[in-house]
């Protein structure tokens, strides 16, 4: 925050309290010059008024206000920059990582800096981590679980549907079914592939993926065209005449999603031939895709959750694909 910003919070703040305080003061006095608890000769719908003081128990409560917000504005942040007496924080915003939380509380611990989030973080993984551990790995060892192990342990996968709650359903949904430009985890279509490894390093190291766009090298009507073969590869009745010069043209897009448009796991291209849209299947969906390209991001889990978090929330998505070969 900048020195203006800071001032700015000061004064306001500040400022604020000794206006209620003097406003508190001016109203104790007695300015009517009339006797305490006399009749002021004012009738309100038969409700006379009387020259009283402020209750004793409403103004020493409003005096109670003002010493509880100087100890607390004096011990913890809130005025500007001023870190506060006691050195309390909220929460290291430069953290980004697991390795980074872990650098931030053996810190916080050092100075003895009060840091409510690290010394939370440093509680829950005292009290939850070898429990993690242990669903992750075989009898408590070094060797991982293989994640049809992990997924037919029920303890294991109601922890990692909790994990798929707290951070990956923001974009998948809270029933992984995912919405327009992120994947549905529930049925078979896998743009790098559903085998257990390759969703573990999905959720490891994340993706990118991006398709370009060919409005500028196919032009408008080669776009028109293309997406006709593209709509007929998954059996969609189509102008047979756009289709044949889409298929000649559909050599720039066989790169990545082959010949036959069936795709290809190790770039991320998807399969043409099913009846998966990952960005809408209408024709004016796909025809944007084809004229504009699309591109997609996602974070990578290792550093934000570590081996064995990222272990339960790989078995858990793996099953929810793979139902059928878990009874």
């Amino acid at each position: 925050m900048t020195t203006f910003w800071s001032l700015w919070i000061i004064v306001i703040t500040v400022g604020t309290l000794l206006g209620c305080a003097a406003l508190l003061i001016w109203c104790l006095k007695d300015k009517m010059g009339v006797e305490e608890g006399k009749d002021m000769g004012h009738d309100y719908d038969g409700i006379r008024e009387i020259n009283n003081p402020l209750p004793k128990w409403w103004t020493y409560l409003f005096i109670g206000t003002f010493v509880f917000a100087a100890i607390y504005l004096a011990l913890y942040p809130g005025l500007g920059n001023f870190k506060g007496l006691l050195g309390w924080q909220s929460s290291d915003q430069t953290v980004r990582s697991l390795a980074a939380s872990e650098s931030s509380i053996e810190a916080a611990q050092q100075n003895k800096r009060l840091v409510q989030y690290a010394k939370e973080l440093d509680d829950a993984q005292t009290y939850f981590g070898e429990q993690f551990r242990k669903l992750a790995y075989q009898n408590g060892g070094d060797e991982l679980r293989s994640l049809p192990e992990i997924a037919a342990d029920s303890d294991a996968l109601n922890v990692g549907q909790r994990l798929f709650l707290q951070n990956c359903s923001q974009c998948h949904g809270s029933d992984a079914r995912g919405q327009k430009g992120f994947p549905n985890l529930t049925d078979k279509a896998w743009l790098y592939g559903g085998e257990p490894e390759a969703i573990i390093t999905t959720i490891r190291h994340g993706r990118i993926g991006e398709m370009p766009g060919w409005k500028d090298s196919l032009g408008e009507q080669g776009v028109k065209e293309v997406v006709s073969y593209t709509l007929s590869l998954s059996g969609r009745s189509v102008n047979a005449r756009e289709a044949a010069a889409g298929k000649n043209r559909f050599v720039v897009c066989a790169a990545c999603h082959g010949t036959d448009g069936k795709g290809n796991p190790a770039v991320g291209a998807p399969d043409l031939t099913d009846q998966y849209w990952l960005f809408g299947g209408s024709r004016a969906d796909v025809t944007e895709t084809v004229m504009y390209g699309r591109s997609g991001v996602m974070p990578a889990w290792l550093d934000i959750l570590g081996e064995d978090k990222v272990q339960l929330v790989a078995a858990y998505v793996w099953s929810l694909s793979n139902s059928d070969t878990m009874k």
